[in-house]
């Protein structure tokens, strides 16, 4: 039996991400020395909240041809089969299997597929809360951000550096931050 939370402002629904509010990001070691970030300018979600917070669920896709990095050859390059194969992967997608609660935290479970292949990863989800905007649309705001090997998803490309170690490192940081808006 799951236990039932209360969360001021929640509302049992049907939400989709508003496109112009959030954001879906990426970032990975580059050189060893720094980080790389990028986002996906295309994506969507809808997120199913259940009378019970614990019974929501998150279907989530990525368009992979609208990566950008802010260098229109790194994008090039990603698009290819070295990385996302956008033409033959042309998204990448997140299907959740639960939610739960970690002591005053919740966990998102889920399947995510990049590039084909399919492994299970849980998001952290820091929820902002629920307002109304001057629209009248009612709008829930949180952050989810997870951690994954690139090489379980097939992102094996990289390339030894002079001064040892190489180009890319292994973990790449997902975070998405999301402005959602109950449907009517």
């Amino acid at each position: 039996m799951t236990d039932t939370i209360t969360i001021p402002g929640y509302k049992a629904g049907t939400w989709t991400i508003d496109p112009t509010h959030s954001e879906v990001s990426f970032s990975v070691r580059h050189l060893a020395i720094s980080k790389v970030k990028g986002k996906f300018e295309k994506f969507e979600a809808t997120f199913v909240t259940g009378e019970n917070p614990l019974d929501s669920t998150v279907t989530a896709s990525a368009e992979v041809a609208s990566v950008n990095t802010n260098e229109a050859n790194r994008d090039g390059h990603l698009r290819t089969g070295d990385f996302f194969d956008a033409e033959q992967f042309p998204t990448i997608d997140f299907v959740s299997t639960g939610v739960r609660q970690v002591g005053s935290d919740y966990k998102v479970d889920g399947n995510l597929t990049i590039k084909g292949i399919t492994k299970p990863v849980t998001f952290d989800f820091d929820f902002g809360g629920f307002g109304t905007d001057p629209y009248g649309n009612y709008k829930a705001g949180f952050t989810a951000t997870t951690v994954v090997k690139r090489e379980d998803f097939g992102l094996t490309w990289n390339a030894p550096l002079e001064t040892g170690g190489f180009l890319l490192g292994a973990d790449v940081t997902i975070t998405i931050d999301v402005q959602a808006v109950l449907n009517a």
